[in-house]
């Protein structure tokens, strides 16, 4: 992969089940971010993306693959971290999809979703507007997406599962009827982590919100 000289270097992981990858979080997101001035490159090969995070600045990772759960993969992603690098846990990359790797979701996902409600209608509300990745989004907006269970059920977050701060949360959902953390920062001693469960399909990943919380997300996560 070349980077443009200059410009903030974002790696695009995607691949997996029930989602448009290459066209919504390859195609348009990059699309987005080059928009903002990054230089963006999109895999879905496992090992291309471990020889690749280390040259990049910002990692977006939206993969579900259990395929990508392979000692090189985990190594290049938590070094990443170590290393003070961005990491983006996008959509799917949210969910509890590795049963066998639980240090993903408890030390770079901040916990994760096991479920959602079915495609629809909800709502986005800040929970802390001053925050640079709230910048220009909307204290309100409505999306037609998957409302992910984020952390619902504090009994099942494994212990010693890195604590979160959330920025924007959803309307109740129809199961739990409570809300649940869209957008959020996981701590982390090194890197700058975001998790941010929109992006089902191009309703969300066209509407100007999204395009803004990405662009945040990259632009704060890589410290530029």
């Amino acid at each position: 992969m070349l980077w443009e000289p200059g410009k903030t270097r974002v790696l695009l992981i995607g691949g997996g089940s029930s989602h448009k990858f290459t066209e919504f979080f390859g195609f348009v997101d990059a699309a987005t971010l080059r928009a903002a001035g990054c230089s963006v490159h999109y895999t879905e090969d496992r090992d291309q993306a471990a020889a690749e995070l280390p040259g990049a600045d910002v990692a977006v990772i939206s993969v579900n693959r259990m395929f990508f759960d392979m000692p090189a993969y985990r190594k290049a992603v938590f070094d990443f971290a170590a290393a003070g690098k961005g990491l983006v846990m996008l959509h799917p990359g949210t969910w509890y999809a590795y049963p066998r790797w639980p240090e993903l979701n408890a030390r770079i996902v901040g916990g994760g979703s096991r479920g959602h409600d079915k495609l629809g209608d909800y709502s986005v509300h800040a929970v802390k507007p001053a925050h640079p990745l709230m910048q220009g989004v909307p204290a309100k907006f409505d999306v037609v997406d998957e409302l992910y269970y984020m952390n619902a059920e504090p009994e099942k977050i494994p212990p010693g599962t890195a604590p979160i701060e959330v920025l924007a949360q959803s309307s109740p959902s129809l199961k739990f009827k409570q809300p649940h953390p869209v957008v959020w920062i996981t701590q982390h001693e090194k890197a700058r982590i975001v998790g941010f469960t929109l992006g089902h399909d191009e309703r969300v990943h066209e509407h100007p919100a999204f395009k803004t919380l990405l662009t945040n997300a990259v632009q704060w996560t890589s410290r530029k």
